[in-house]
């Protein structure tokens, strides 16, 4: 985050919690907005992603985490925010979700499914803000290379550095654009998948080699 911060030329200060934690979460925003003010805008970014299959039973507690910090993780980010946004009549919240959201991956049914979850959740939230002056975002990113897919045993098309993906991230939310999808390729991707019908998708997917498990 610092090394981020340094590239862009901005100054940061670091406020720890676990966005699985409303409480420490809400402390740490309190704690913000009582030296800074109500921010301009509230980016909702953590995420988990780890293989999972439904036929193990210990692999239930990692769809736990994941929903927690993926679904839940956005929520208790944005939570503090809302109201203090919308008294001010002003204010943007841009939350993460992923390409993998638009059709269940296998071997990843977790994260897919919770990426999908966000993307329902952000335009839920998008709507219950209308007129507000309060505007929402939903980023999908497709892969970006971090620890978090360095382990992904299949190819990964329009893979983007860190901090590309951090400057295509920030045109996107400055862009005014209620949806985007990062990098423009991975749009067409999503899109052609989405068209597949089952039989085809079945086929084509059944295949693929799955993301590693914890042990």
């Amino acid at each position: 985050m610092r090394e981020l911060a340094r590239s862009f030329a901005t100054p940061a200060e670091i406020f720890e919690a676990d966005v699985r934690d409303i409480a420490a979460v809400k402390s740490a925003a309190n704690d913000f907005m009582s030296r800074h003010g109500v921010p301009d805008l509230v980016i909702g970014n953590a995420g988990i992603s780890k293989g999972t299959l439904t036929e193990f039973e210990r692999d239930a507690e990692a769809f736990r985490e994941t929903f927690e910090t993926n679904v839940m993780g956005l929520v208790h980010t944005f939570h503090p925010f809302v109201a203090p946004m919308r008294s001010r009549g002003q204010g943007i919240l841009a939350g993460i979700a992923s390409v993998a959201g638009f059709r269940g991956l296998p071997g990843a049914s977790a994260y897919s499914a919770s990426k999908a979850a966000a993307i329902s959740y952000l335009e839920a939230l998008r709507v219950e803000l209308h007129g507000s002056g309060v505007r929402v975002a939903t980023i999908c990113p497709g892969f970006i290379a971090t620890p978090m897919t360095a382990k992904n045993p299949y190819p990964m098309p329009f893979i983007l550095p860190v901090d590309d993906a951090a400057r295509r991230i920030v045109r996107a939310i400055d862009s005014g654009r209620s949806f985007s999808v990062i990098p423009w390729q991975m749009a067409i991707v999503g899109r052609l998948l989405g068209l597949l019908p089952n039989a085809i998708y079945d086929r084509l997917l059944a295949g693929r080699a799955h993301k590693p498990r914890d042990n």
